[in-house]
């Protein structure tokens, strides 16, 4: 436990398995970055493939007794846990900026979303119904009923440690499932806290599991070809869920895939431009544009591109930059790789004809910090189009037809998220139908919220998270024939 860490908040280290905190079986740790400043703020044990092995054990043993407890006591546990999390969002906003490196409003506004899919999950809990119908012959009663689905396996990324873990935690436990969280190793100290938070809420022992580790590909394949787990849920990037797909293939598990995204921005030409400049700040700039729904490619129509483009750049150019715990709009980039990577693709385009409108560098200063860019007249082979950004830069492509728009918009393997600005909400609605998303924001550059299904079509995933559908991804139908 780290208690100097954050101010009012104890900070777990250890693995959490079977409702205690131990160490790894073979007493090793690995350290957590501050990318702000490059140091080492934790050292968190590293679980081995025993400790994941110990984790399914503990998980099986809860199993049978968390499915029985009445829904009404599962969502009131659900609804401590929201509650806590809120007394305590100061704290662990820290926390999460310390390991994460987001702009301490980003990281207040994810504890709060974060806590929110406890609140809704908490009263999800008691609508898990079932139907009955009589069959068409008369012959008989057809009764369907929704039981756990098992044992989950939960794999979650750096850029969201807190709500990625709570998206996928509420819904299995609403459902009556028992879990193991598997948070990504650049930020485990989120998950850790939210697990101690779900213990002091009431979580029996073995119901929440959490191994961080170094070790990802062994201690996922031990958990995943454990037969006595049935469901994977997972949120990272599309080449690392291909792999994960084949591996629950051979058990022919349950899949929830929130994969990689490649957003299109469209501002049509009768767009409000103060409405478009907004909503694109939001959906490029959220937690510093390290997420997956992040805008990736603006289109913008010929007659206001110049003006979006201009407005865009003041905007983008005006927020100021640095360690995420001063009062500051971006923090730095998780880790060097991402840093390398941004740097890269805004090379890339430059070197294709690309004008940089503002930033195009990286500060001279300590930490992983790359200024907030806007590019123009992008070539429509640049990398940077193709490629998820998971960084501070806006890519400007113009365009002439609706027609035209869908299609760029529509040119690529993902399809999490499209973004669309428009006064005509005929035109807006007709152009959310074309797109190749499984989600729109609709003159809105924000479209995540717990009581909505999230998740995307094509390389973007499989299932939804959040929204009624979301427990019922942890969830098994079963038909009883039955006549009375």
């Amino acid at each position: 436990m780290l208690d100097d860490l954050v101010a009012g908040l104890t900070v777990p280290t250890d693995l959490f398995i079977g409702g205690r905190w131990r160490a790894a079986e073979d007493g090793g740790r690995f350290d957590v970055i501050d990318p702000a400043t490059e140091r080492t703020i934790a050292q968190v044990a590293n679980g081995t493939v025993a400790d994941a092995l110990a984790c399914v054990d503990a998980a099986d043993a809860a199993a049978p007794g968390w499915a029985a407890t009445p829904p009404r006591q599962r969502g009131e546990v659900l609804r401590r846990a929201f509650e806590l999390m809120i007394e305590r969002e100061d704290a662990l906003a820290e926390l999460m900026v310390r390991e994460n490196g987001k702009a301490r409003r980003d990281a207040l506004g994810e504890v709060r979303y974060a806590a929110e899919f406890f609140r809704w999950f908490s009263e999800e809990a008691v609508r898990l119904t079932g139907e009955v119908r009589t069959a068409p012959s008369g012959a008989n009663q057809i009764m369907v009923i929704r039981q756990p689905i098992g044992i989950a396996m939960l794999i979650t990324p750096w850029n969201f440690p807190a709500a990625m873990a709570t998206r996928k935690i509420g819904p299995a436990l609403a459902a009556g499932c028992t879990v193991i969280l598997k948070p990504a190793s650049e930020t485990p100290l989120s998950a850790l806290a939210v697990a101690a938070i779900l213990a002091e809420a009431g979580v029996p022992d073995g119901v929440v599991n959490v191994l961080p580790s170094r070790r990802s590909g062994a201690v996922a394949s031990a958990v995943l070809t454990d037969p006595r787990v049935r469901k994977l849920s997972f949120t990272g990037s599309t080449e690392v869920g291909r792999d994960l797909l084949r591996l629950a293939a051979d058990q022919v598990l349950a899949c929830s895939m929130e994969l990689g995204g490649n957003a299109p921005l469209l501002v049509m030409d009768d767009a409000d431009l103060d409405v478009a400049v907004e909503g694109a700040m939001l959906a490029k700039m959220r937690n510093g544009g390290e997420a997956c729904t992040a805008a990736n490619r603006m289109y913008v129509h010929r007659s206001v591109a110049e003006e979006f483009t201009r407005r865009l750049a003041e905007q983008m150019g005006a927020l100021t930059l640095g360690p995420g715990l001063d009062d500051v709009a971006v923090g730095p980039l998780v880790n060097q790789p991402s840093l390398d990577k941004v740097a890269e693709l805004v090379q890339d385009a430059v070197a294709q004809g690309a004008r940089v409108v503002t930033g195009g560098s990286r500060p001279e200063r300590e930490g992983y910090f790359y200024a907030p860019t806007v590019l123009a007249d992008v070539a429509p082979d640049a990398r940077i189009l193709s490629e998820e950004i998971f960084g501070p830069v806006a890519p400007v492509v113009v365009f002439d037809t609706d027609e035209e728009a869908v299609e760029l918009a529509n040119r690529t393997e993902y399809g999490l998220v499209s973004y669309v600005f428009t006064r005509d909400l005929a035109r807006g609605l007709r152009i959310s139908e074309a797109l190749e998303s499984g989600m729109v924001g609709l003159n809105r550059g924000v479209v995540s919220d717990p009581a909505a299904p999230f998740g995307g079509v094509k390389q973007s995933g499989l299932g939804r998270e959040g929204g009624h559908e979301g427990m019922l991804e942890y969830t098994e139908s079963k038909y009883v024939a039955v006549q009375w």
